[in-house]
Formats: C-alpha cells, sequence, structure tokens
C-alpha cells in the first residue's frame, strides 16, 4: 500500500492525488491498526467468548481516534479540501479491511 502511494505522484505528477501531510495519515493509520490488532488478539487469546464484544470495541475506539484526529487537522490545516478526506478515508476503509481480514481469519483457525 505504501509503495502505491508512492508511485502515485511519479506517474500521475500534473494531477494532485495526494495530500501534503499524507505520509502522517497513514502512519497515524499504521500505528492505531496495529494497536487494535494487538489488543484484539489479546482479548481473543484470553477470553474467545467475548471476542466479537473485543472487534467491535476496537473498531470504535479507532473510528473515536480517526474522527478526534481529522478535527484536530481541520482545526489546524491550511489546506482544507476534498483532497484530504478522500486520502483519509480512502486509508480508513483500506486499514479497516485489512484488520478484519485479518482477524476473521485469526477467528477461523481458532474454530477448526
Amino acid at each position: 500500500m505504501a509503495g502505491i502511494a508512492y508511485l502515485l505522484p511519479i506517474v500521475f505528477p500534473d494531477t494532485r492525488i495526494l495530500t501534503s501531510k499524507f505520509w502522517l495519515v497513514y502512519f497515524f493509520f499504521a500505528i492505531i491498526t496495529y494497536i487494535a490488532y494487538f489488543c484484539v488478539d489479546l482479548g481473543l487469546k484470553r477470553n474467545p467468548e467475548v471476542g466479537i464484544m473485543a472487534i467491535m470495541g476496537s473498531i470504535a475506539v479507532k473510528m473515536f481516534f480517526s474522527l478526534a484526529f481529522v478535527l484536530i487537522y481541520s482545526l489546524n490545516a491550511k489546506e482544507k479540501g476534498l483532497i484530504f478526506v478522500l486520502n483519509f478515508f480512502s486509508l480508513y476503509l483500506l486499514f479497516s479491511f485489512f484488520e478484519i481480514y485479518s482477524l476473521l481469519r485469526n477467528l477461523r483457525h481458532q474454530n477448526k
């Protein structure tokens, strides 16, 4: 995913696709997704019966921190526009799909 983001400005040099703070947003999501995944994995190992609650809780906490990030960025940024919103929510969805896919894969292995 990072490789694609790195290559986009090279492939489309005349079009502004990424926001100026794209890598800040990218690493924010990488860190928060890792923390959420680690907490859910730990919760599933301790008590598998509350696995769904752990997954839903991690998604809610991730969404709360993401909205707080958008609010803080929007209040402090000089550039306000559609590019940031599209970059932010596309990364949010991609990292969420990755997290859910990884968790479901681990749950399948536990059920066997």
